[in-house]
């Protein structure tokens, strides 16, 4: 979901009179801003719309950037036909109100509804272009009513304004279609040949089977149980990876543990096995008060064992480190005392 604050520039001009749209220019246009507004609000909670009309003596800005239904039906009640269209100048005035935007982390966008000439020449035009682009704005224009007369101007405008093809043209010639249908299926809105021009949803997808425009409620609580759902099953799978990266570093221990015992040479698994029995039996012996059980199970057990020779001086100083440490001190005793004697 893009968040995006988007400018409607409408077309309210005297020839936005003309009924070769259903049921004329003017009203086309209030149908595709009320379409429109419903398809960039659904999209996020936080995008914002904002409607400037650039008829009469000087384009007006009817709604500033909001995304409350009520301030946008409020805006456009009273609005007429009068004059003659501005369009360059409703151009910068969008701009300047998307440069003013409270949430800075929002796009900015504008979306321009063409129905009668344009004065202004085309080097104006695509200098206004360039300038849209250097300050990252977008631009949509929906060409209709006059198409043939603005085509050239327009396309030079667009190709000026567009960054990665995120600005559009849409020409809608004259017929028995509805103007919001030809813009629901156009890259404005994510529709077309150009794909997902406006990284909108689109409005008439039908996603979760069901219109967005007929229930935005319901398809926005659709999307935020959607978006739970992917978190809780996220987390899961890191849990379940965590587990098992545990359960991994667990075995390969084990394994290091079995491969070091099997490196080692016969005397040296012996010894550690002797050492491990004698842990053992000393807590026990301690445990049952006394000591002399548990060294006639030792000594039974390595005179059990083939080729071991149980009277092994070296093997009784192991066993019996104590006793090997009150001979050591024995035996300096009397050599002081001979000394001592001689």
């Amino acid at each position: 979901m893009v968040l995006e604050a988007t400018v409607l520039v409408i077309d309210n001009s005297e020839w936005s009179r003309d009924g070769d749209f259903t049921p004329n220019r003017f009203q086309a246009q209030m149908d595709s801003v009320h379409y429109l507004f419903s398809v960039k609000t659904n999209d996020n909670p936080e995008n914002t719309v904002g409607v400037i009309a650039n008829g009469g003596d000087s384009p007006d800005v009817r709604v500033s950037l909001t995304g409350d239904l009520g301030v946008l039906l409020k805006g456009l009640h009273g609005l007429g036909i009068r004059g003659e269209s501005h369009f360059d100048t409703g151009i910068q005035i969008a701009q300047l109100i998307l440069k003013h935007r409270a949430n800075k982390h929002q796009k900015q966008r504008i979306i321009a509804f063409s129905a009668s000439p344009i004065e202004a020449d085309e080097r104006s035009l695509v200098k206004l272009g360039k300038k849209l682009k250097k300050n990252g704005v977008s631009v949509d224009v929906v060409n209709f009513g006059e198409h043939v007369a603005n085509e050239q101007k327009l396309a030079a405008f667009v190709d000026a304004a567009n960054n990665n093809d995120t600005s559009h043209l849409v020409t809608v010639p004259p017929g028995p279609h509805i103007l919001s249908e030809q813009i629901r299926s156009s890259p404005i809105v994510g529709g077309g040949p150009s794909g997902s021009g406006a990284g909108g949803s689109g409005g008439g997808d039908f996603e979760f089977g069901i219109d967005a425009d007929a229930d935005p409620e319901l398809a926005l609580a659709l999307r935020m149980s959607l978006q739970e759902e992917e978190e809780r099953q996220r987390r899961d799978a890191e849990q379940r990876g965590g587990a098992a990266a545990e359960g991994a570093s667990g075995q390969q221990a084990a394994a290091d543990e079995d491969v070091t015992m099997e490196e080692l040479d016969e005397d040296e698994q012996l010894r550690r096995a002797i050492q491990m029995s004698l842990q053992e039996s000393g807590e026990s012996g301690v445990q049952d008060g006394g000591s002399n059980e548990n060294d006639d199970l030792v000594a039974s057990l390595i005179g059990s064992l083939p080729g071991v020779n149980p009277d092994d001086p070296a093997l009784q100083s192991v066993l019996n480190p104590d006793a090997a440490k009150k001979d050591g001190n024995s035996n300096s005793n009397s050599n002081d005392k001979t000394e001592d004697h001689q």
